[in-house]
């Protein structure tokens, strides 16, 4: 006699719950509690249940996919990554795994239709967006998605107009922490590089951060110390020349990237000035490169692992509920030799 096959009836007799809270657990809905996520999986593999994804997916008209957009910045380097984005990567697939999904990886440029390929289409549930870029430009598009009905999050500032769920680091906090440890090391003329307009929001945020932290030592932000840079190490070689080219005097940078401030150390090293004797350097990501440098470069650490899977984490509760709530990690600042006194 053949035994029958198991189903998620059996699966809730077994839990304690009822069969719609079976299904919902079984596929990923964060209304389920963990605790009886976890009863209702355990009473699965004590049944050899086995689920059907794509039937499943079909009943629901859903791909059990995600779609992670990476945008790319067209500079004179080449296409831009930044390497923080890609530290992300791993735990964001890791997530989606332990979550039932499978997650679809697309490198874009902000000037494409990528839009248009996702909204309509069955290739992914939701979209997780990630990249540097001039929001201003993509706002419009942001809009779109959302009179589509499209579940998305982004990576970046919660500041600003708001379009969809976003996940993003405390910016501020890692600008005022960056310079007001400069400032405890005897340093007075701080340049900052980075761009700090609208357009560019974390930035932005990490440049308030920078002022905020002068002001709170009586001191005001100076026009001539901020040079406007991209997330590239040619930007933070061209920022300092600019710096020389005023004339302006400077004892320290803050730089709101670490490709950017690698590129500054480079272009310092070259003119003969001791890093961090004559200048101390801070920059903002924690990329692998920073431990690497020489000196090795002082930076404010995000946490690359709990961003990934937050931001997995936002859209599954975007699906699941139809929106999802802003996320703020923490930063860390982590000293090391290119700002610390000898």
């Amino acid at each position: 006699m053949t035994q029958r096959r198991p189903t998620s009836f059996d699966i809730a007799a077994l839990a304690g719950v009822s069969q719609p809270t079976v299904s919902r657990a079984l596929s990923g809905n964060p209304s389920v509690s963990e605790p009886t996520r976890a009863r209702v999986l355990a009473a699965a593999e004590q049944l050899n249940y086995k689920v059907d994804k794509n039937a499943s997916g079909l009943r629901r008209q859903q791909s059990r996919t995600l779609a992670l957009l990476f945008f790319e910045e067209s500079s004179t380097e080449g296409a831009l990554i930044n390497p923080f984005y890609l530290s992300m990567l791993g735990p964001m697939v890791r997530k989606c795994a332990r979550d039932g999904y499978d997650l679809l990886i697309s490198f874009q440029q902000l000037s494409s239709d990528w839009h248009v390929d996702y909204e309509d289409s069955r290739k992914a549930d939701g979209i997780i967006l990630l990249g540097y870029g001039d929001y201003l430009e993509y706002q419009p598009l942001l809009q779109r998605l959302v009179e589509r009905g499209t579940h998305f999050v982004r990576w970046g500032s919660a500041g600003g107009v708001q379009f969809g769920a976003t996940v993003s680091s405390d910016n501020e906090q890692g600008g005022f922490d960056a310079t007001q440890h400069l400032l405890q090391e005897g340093r007075r003329t701080i340049a900052f590089i980075g761009t700090a307009e609208p357009a560019y929001p974390e930035f932005l945020d990490r440049w308030r951060g920078h002022c905020r932290a002068l002001r709170a030592s009586g001191m005001e932000p100076e026009g001539q110390l901020r040079v406007d840079a991209e997330p590239s190490e040619e930007s933070g070689r061209a920022a300092v020349a600019e710096l020389i080219r005023r004339g302006v005097a400077f004892d320290a940078i803050f730089a709101a990237s670490d490709v950017t401030a690698i590129g500054a150390m480079h272009a310092l090293q070259k003119l003969g000035r001791a890093i961090p004797q004559e200048v101390a350097i801070v920059g903002f990501d924690d990329i692998p490169a920073a431990s690497l440098s020489s000196p090795r470069l002082s930076t404010v650490t995000q946490d690359a692992k709990g961003a990934g899977e937050a931001l997995v984490e936002a859209l599954i509760e975007a699906i699941g509920l139809g929106s999802a709530k802003n996320r703020l990690l923490p930063v860390r600042l982590k000293v090391r030799e290119s700002s610390r006194a000898t």
